[in-house]
């Protein structure tokens, strides 16, 4: 008798788009595009903060507030 596949989950697929890839060109255009920052700018922040996408979008948030002149 065949074996049952697996079911498979969102699992991987979840912790994958948490994630920013610094050095992935599509992930830093799609990232910079949303923020409406540079692709440096988005690189940078990566390079400060990490890979969570939560923490490099608040890094670039804050940064466009302060560009803005609001705290």
């Amino acid at each position: 008798m065949a074996k049952k596949a697996k079911k498979q989950t969102a699992r991987g697929r979840k912790q994958d788009r948490a994630r920013v890839a610094g050095r992935q060109h599509f992930e830093v255009r799609y990232e910079a595009k949303k923020s409406g920052k540079s692709a440096a700018s988005v690189t940078k922040a990566v390079k400060k903060v990490g890979n969570s996408r939560k923490r490099v979008e608040r890094r670039l948030g804050s940064a466009m507030k302060k560009s803005l002149g609001t705290a």
